[in-house]
């Protein structure tokens, strides 16, 4: 079978900056993604061409197998079986719950146009709401009215262009929740675009992640943030630092904490240095570690401290550790590594995560 939808080798230009650069990725089945990334990433050109609102300079899009657009040929957007949920959520304010819904069946039946507005009602948890207006609901409740009549006459795909950004987070979250569970209900693939990791990982089963018009990676959550394929995806997707270290003749990587033991980037040999990502879960708070750091920051989040380590280099780890231990700025605390998936790149002192001293040779 052909992939639900396939990119490939993208190119979309506004003269005279390349705004998508040799972009490829394919979903399968019919899926749920994420294009993940900074803003002025071409996230959302990217989606507005998936749509068929921007020309493509190279490259292909094909929605199950059917070509939607190619270099001097675009298929009209109303024939693409794609729908689009927008970040204003655009509702009109003068008609009711029902009327909003049922706005793109206007050439429906009566009889199908009412049964197709009556089961999403259902659907969304609206059936008590159908006949007030916009603004006399809340703004969960909206973005489930702009949900049901993206879907009401039944895309193969629909496009969501941040449509949760004004909403706060913990809502975010649980809405992206509700939307991925009705769209599988509904048989119909998702793709949203977003800057908001934890609304990604909430959505959906594949993510891509965007920079400078660049895919550089297209996984599931777990990979992008235990294996990201350069430091870029390492930065953007959760927190941690960099920490130096060279290749010793063992082959495992020399550190101020300590050897660590993992795959050396390619052509790494002994001598070499290199960077191991370490993530605040990675470093454990261990009163009986003779491995002390300084705590420089703490930040409490409840059930956890993230705390801003110093080591005696002046290079910086972040730690989680339980609230209960409540350590002051100043203050030597013992901590040990335990790292379960180590990424290490090639030293690069121009695209650094964090600022980190060199290693002093042993």
């Amino acid at each position: 079978m052909p992939p639900f939808l396939e990119l490939h080798d993208l190119d979309i230009t506004y003269p005279p900056r390349k705004v998508i650069r040799e972009l490829s990725l394919q979903m399968n089945c019919t899926g749920i993604g994420c294009l993940l990334g900074p803003s002025g990433c071409g996230k959302t050109t990217l989606l507005r061409a998936i749509a068929g609102f921007e020309p493509l300079r190279r490259g292909s899009i094909r929605l199950e197998g059917v070509k939607l657009s190619r270099p001097g040929w675009t298929l009209p957007p109303e024939q693409r079986q794609i729908g689009m949920m927008f970040q204003d959520l655009a509702l009109f304010p003068h008609l009711t719950v029902t009327d909003n819904i049922a706005f793109s069946l206007r050439r429906w039946k009566t009889a199908e146009r009412r049964a197709r507005v009556s089961e999403l009602l259902r659907l969304v948890g609206l059936e008590e709401y159908a006949r007030r207006h916009p603004h006399q609901i809340s703004g969960g409740q909206q973005q489930r009215v702009a949900l049901a009549r993206a879907l009401a006459p039944r895309p193969r795909l629909l496009l969501l262009d941040e449509p949760f950004s004004s909403l706060d987070v913990a809502l975010r979250e649980d809405l992206a929740r509700e939307v991925r569970t009705i769209l599988l209900r509904e048989g119909t693939g998702g793709l949203l675009v977003s800057h908001d990791q934890f609304e990604a990982f909430a959505f959906a089963d594949e993510i891509g992640v965007l920079d400078e018009g660049r895919l550089r990676q297209w996984d599931s959550a777990y990979n992008l943030y235990h294996q990201p394929a350069d430091r870029f995806v390492a930065s953007f997707i959760g927190q941690g630092i960099l920490l130096p270290g060279r290749i010793g003749e063992n082959g495992r990587a020399n550190t101020e904490l300590g050897d660590i033991e993992g795959t050396p980037p390619g052509g790494c040999v002994a001598g070499d240095d290199v960077e191991i990502l370490v993530r605040p879960d990675d470093v454990i708070h261990d009163d009986a570690s003779p491995l002390k750091a300084e705590v420089a920051e703490r930040a409490f989040r409840g059930a956890e401290f993230l705390y801003t380590l110093k080591l005696p280099s002046g290079a910086r780890l972040l730690c989680l550790a339980p609230s209960h231990h409540n350590h002051p700025p100043g203050r030597r605390i013992g901590i040990r590594l335990d790292i379960d998936h180590v990424v290490m790149f090639r030293r690069n002192w121009s695209v650094r995560c964090v600022e980190s001293p060199p290693v002093p040779a042993s």
